[in-house]
């Protein structure tokens, strides 16, 4: 006989068993390691069809076995039911753009030997293989469709004139150029980028502009008269930082006319910085920075043009934030841009009446904007939680398209950042983000890892970072503060250390620092550093200035500014801040002071950087290595063999992770071994 008790406890003992299966069939997640780049993958470039229907886009990713990386082009529906991938050869296939019959979807590749670089492929929507339509010389930057879809413009450098060498000898470089040399490029020679003409039908090409000047970012008008583009065209213009927007009809011999003559950048090339036709092509938007003077600190801002150049306009002037990537909407009364405002990347929309409207709100980072001609909005988002996704603006919030990278965020224990405000000894109100480590204990004291960015002008924010959560998975708590010299809060924040490297951004590192320390999250005795770039200069500017630091990790960073001079790209930058070196000697002196005070230094540091990079060259990291070594401080050198400024090659990325936790774990005990 069953009793009531008996029958109670019956039922206690199915519901035990039924929690134990049930948590026995969730998975569990693993921490994520630096060789997880090879599963993740990175998007881009969406670009939306003319029927709105589609969505074509890039997907990259790092083959190990081959040690590069491959970007194929894919393609999904508007309503995410239908995903394709596109191409699928072993070599590059980018900047997909659909013809504006929508008949075709266009991109560049070198596939085929790509001995002449890349090249114009046109993939056929009915079916079949791609066809590459062009075979020029150097290959081509950048393009556009010409409305009537048998038309494009290319940009593309001069084809090199001169007579082939028979000689297996290696020629001279000569240079004769104020700028000269530029990380990724290599040493700038007379060639110049242009604009070209490209009839679909007869696969001929005339080139459009030319001269001593280098040509970007072309857009052809929705009427088809004019091609708008952006290009420095000043006396010696290597010399100046003025770009400007210009339109040109179609055909050859035709005269170039200056829209704008602000004294900094007009429809500069990169960031997106395309110009956008109005519909009815009488207006155009495009990107402007700020006063010249401060190159390095300007928001960029949305302006706008008639196409008879008569008062252009700028339309974000009073935001104080920087709004890039500008398209026209279909109204003709509205620009859609993406807004950068302290640790996140939000959609907005731009009226003619210098009203800003924040569409979205949450805790990510959009990127790579598109605006289709019935006022469809694509972009690639990403979050802490989330790596990067195609996603559509649509009724009002973000809806995701794609789902490239969920199985693999399925299966890793990854970690939110918190934002973090602290106030720095002179009273300036500070802003960063903080990964503790999966499984941290409330109250429990842990190693710090103070990871600077880079720039300076640019922010950590709210999106999905491989190297942060590496490091919070090794066991160190992350702080990554937006110093002054930032973007996302204003030029006058960013302005701030304008002449003045290393004092006020180290016055905001070690503040946040302090703040985790009261905070009771880091331990005071194992606490370490490191950056890249800008955060590898920071990264020596401050182990000369505290030495609480158990451990540095310097990446091509630079603390003796004077050898800077002339052996990276930044001359520009250089005179209009510090001056020339012979005329304000103790402006590079001040700067210099991690090399000059080095025996300051206490900290053991790691230096990092590529034997060709041009940005911040390598020298910078081997004379902070030298002086270390003299002084007996331990320190290393690891210089990477044909890598520029940035690690691309697969093994180089996953390398320099693992060298920065080793080194820090040397000297730190972290959370987890």
């Amino acid at each position: 006989m069953i009793t009531p008790s008996l029958l109670t406890a019956l039922l206690l003992s199915l519901t035990l068993i039924s929690a134990s299966a049930a948590v026995a069939q969730t998975p569990t997640k693993r921490a994520i390691v630096p060789t997880d780049l090879y599963r993740l993958k990175n998007l881009g470039s969406p670009e939306i069809s003319p029927d709105g229907k589609w969505v074509a886009y890039t997907v990259s990713t790092a083959d190990s076995a081959k040690d590069k990386n491959n970007t194929d082009v894919w393609m999904t529906a508007w309503d995410g039911n239908r995903t394709i991938r596109l191409t699928s050869s072993a070599d590059d296939e980018h900047s997909p753009k659909w013809s504006p019959d929508g008949r075709y979807l266009s991109f560049l590749s070198g596939r085929q030997g790509g001995e002449n670089g890349a090249q114009l492929w046109l993939l056929d929507r009915a079916g079949g293989e791609a066809e590459k339509v062009t075979d020029v010389k150097g290959g081509l930057a950048d393009y556009d469709w010409a409305p009537d879809g048998k038309r494009l413009v290319f940009v593309q450098e001069d084809p090199d004139t001169s007579k082939a060498d028979t000689t297996k000898s290696a020629k001279p470089i000569v240079i004769d150029r104020w700028a000269f040399k530029q990380d990724g490029t290599g040493y700038l020679t007379k060639k110049r980028s242009h604009l070209y003409l490209f009839d679909l039908p007869t696969r001929k090409v005339n080139q459009l502009t030319s001269g001593e000047y280098d040509d970007a970012a072309p857009a052809w008008s929705p009427d088809g008269r004019w091609i708008a583009f952006g290009s420095k065209r000043g006396p010696d213009a290597d010399r100046s930082d003025n770009w400007d927007l210009f339109v040109v009809e179609p055909h050859v011999g035709a005269e170039l006319k200056r829209l704008t003559t602000f004294p900094g950048q007009d429809a500069a090339p990169g960031g997106g910085r395309h110009p956008s036709w109005s519909a009815d092509s009488r207006m155009i938007a495009y990107s402007q920075g700020g006063d010249p003077a401060f190159w390095a600190y300007n928001n960029v801002r949305v302006a706008v043009v008639p196409v008879d150049g008569k008062s252009p306009r700028v339309l974000t002037e009073a935001l104080d934030r920087q709004v890039f990537s500008p398209q026209w909407g279909p109204d003709g009364k509205s620009i859609y841009g993406l807004l950068e405002d302290d640790r996140t990347v939000q959609l907005a929309r731009v009226t003619l009446e210098n009203g800003v409207e924040r569409l979205t709100s949450g805790p990510e980072t959009l990127s790579e904007l598109a605006v289709g001609t019935e006022g469809k909005i694509a972009a690639i988002v990403s979050s802490d939680l989330e790596p990067e996704e195609v996603v559509v603006f649509e009724n009002g919030r973000l809806r995701r398209l794609t789902h490239h990278n969920d199985s693999v965020a399925a299966e890793l224990q990854l970690v939110k950042a918190e934002d973090l405000t602290s106030t720095s000894k002179d009273g300036t109100i500070v802003n960063a983000l903080l990964y503790r480590p999966a499984g941290a204990k409330p109250g429990e004291k842990l190693p710090l890892v103070l990871f600077i960015h880079g720039g300076p002008f640019g922010q950590d924010q709210h999106e999905f970072s491989l190297r942060h959560q590496v490091f919070a998975a090794k066991g160190f708590a992350v702080l990554s503060v937006n110093y002054r010299g930032s973007s996302g809060r204003g030029e006058a924040y960013s302005r701030a250390i304008f002449a003045d490297w290393g004092n006020r951004e180290v016055m905001d590192l070690l503040g946040s620092v302090d703040k985790t320390v009261a905070m009771g999250v880091a331990d005071p005795n194992r606490m370490a550093l490191g950056g890249w770039s800008y955060g590898g200069i920071l990264t020596d500017y401050t182990i000369a200035t505290d030495t609480r630091f158990k451990a540095g990790v310097a990446g091509a960073g630079s603390a003796n500014q004077l050898t800077m001079y002339g052996t990276d790209q930044y001359v520009f930058q250089y005179e209009h801040e510090l001056g020339s070196p012979w005329k304000n000697p103790d402006a590079w002196i001040k700067v210099s002071y991690p090399f000059f005070h080095a025996d300051r230094i206490k900290t053991p540091t790691l230096y990092m950087g590529g034997d060709k990079d041009m940005n911040v060259p390598i020298t910078g990291g081997e004379q902070m290595y030298q002086a270390l070594k003299t002084l007996g401080i331990e320190t290393q050198l690891v210089i990477y063999p044909g890598m520029y400024h940035s690690a691309t090659t697969p093994s180089f990325r996953r390398d320099i992770m693992e060298r920065y936790v080793a080194w820090w774990s040397k000297y730190l005990k972290p959370m987890v071994p």
